[in-house]
């Protein structure tokens, strides 16, 4: 593996003010997309749709399509010259070519929000060519908003969270989503567990709250890992691909983890 300077880079700055407009909408939505899950969560309460997907295991539910659709309402009228990318409704026109770009997840982990497990999260995102520079995760089932932005830090429910600290993988805990063969075995030699939690925005969001040393991802969206990015950028979490190198969104896999166990749980992603 080439060697990585296992150091946060810092992205380029955002006008403030548009920072804070975005930041004061996103927190609205995630409040809003928050009590609409809490009052729906578990079998029958999101109305699945019975729409195949790829995969059937993938579910769709009208939550998903009415918070998607709320989402894109108030950011179409707030931020005209913003579009959107959404996991049900797909991308605006132009979205791939505007300087700033919204991405939203209306449930991650849906198939945990129709069990009725609470393992499940609303995601937004303002994102430009560096990466996400506002992101919110709503976490209902622990009654919790996480919030940050380009330069101002971290918070849950509004207090600061310090930055990541975690010193040694041994003994920690490390999120998967869809973990390779291996993985898990290579992590219990070096007495690390793990956690499969069935969200990715949430298993992110598990390493900037310092619960996780790191969380490794085989397999995402763009939608379901921008708005925790986010997080984890802001509490000094790293995110490399599978060269070892930093990544704004990497293909081919993505680990995020606090720097100082960076190049060991890296050695244990790869085998």
């Amino acid at each position: 593996m080439t060697a990585a300077p296992y150091t946060a880079h810092p992205a380029p700055p955002v006008d403030p003010a548009l920072l804070s407009r975005a930041l004061d909408t996103a927190g609205r939505l995630a409040n809003d997309a928050a009590e609409v899950i809490t009052a729906t969560l578990g079998p029958g309460g999101g109305d699945v749709t019975g729409e195949a997907k790829a995969n059937p295991f993938d579910w769709v539910t009208d939550t998903d399509r009415t918070l998607e659709r709320h989402t894109r309402r108030v950011l179409a009228a707030e931020f005209p010259g913003h579009p959107v990318v959404g996991e049900e409704y797909g991308a605006d026109a132009g979205a791939d070519r505007t300087p700033m770009r919204w991405v939203v997840d209306p449930v991650d982990g849906t198939a945990n929000y129709v069990a009725g497990l609470p393992w499940c999260a609303y995601s937004l995102a303002l994102v430009d060519a560096a990466g996400p520079a506002v992101g919110v995760v709503a976490d209902p089932g622990r009654g919790q908003i996480y919030a940050a932005a380009r330069g101002r830090g971290f918070r849950a429910n509004g207090v600061p969270v310090p930055p990541v600290r975690a010193s040694r993988l041994a003994g920690s805990l490390v999120c998967a989503e869809d973990p390779a063969d291996g993985v898990v075995a290579r992590a219990r030699a070096a007495h690390a567990g793990v956690r499969v939690l069935g969200s990715a925005a949430l298993a992110i969001t598990q390493v900037a709250l310092g619960h996780a040393v790191a969380a490794v991802l085989e397999r995402y969206h763009e939608w379901d890992v921008a708005g925790a990015l986010c997080l984890a950028a802001e509490a000094g979490a790293l995110v490399l691909g599978r060269d070892g190198r930093e990544r704004a969104m990497p293909e081919g896999g993505m680990l995020v983890v606090a720097p100082a166990v960076a190049a060991e749980v890296c050695a244990l992603w790869r085998g």
